[in-house]
């Protein structure tokens, strides 16, 4: 059996679990998922423009720590 390749179904599951634990281990770290902001923009507000990475970055950062320009303290 060695050598034989991995069926197509098998590597879509990979994948998609893959990027599950990612977006899990980012966001448990405090890094937005910036695709999945894109994709509920285009889908649930397609009136409006998704904001581009840096702005997006900087606005989950100022809704994280409170704008006061560091860490909290507690």
């Amino acid at each position: 059996m060695a050598g034989a390749l991995v069926p197509l179904d098998h590597f879509a599951t990979h994948k998609r679990v893959w990027r599950r634990v990612l977006q899990t281990a980012r966001l448990c770290c405090g890094i937005p998922d910036y695709d999945n902001y894109v994709r509920h923009v285009l889908e649930k507000h397609p009136d409006r423009e998704p904001m581009d990475y840096p702005t997006f970055f900087r606005e989950r950062q100022e809704a994280r720590y409170g704008g006061r320009g560091g860490f909290r303290c507690c």
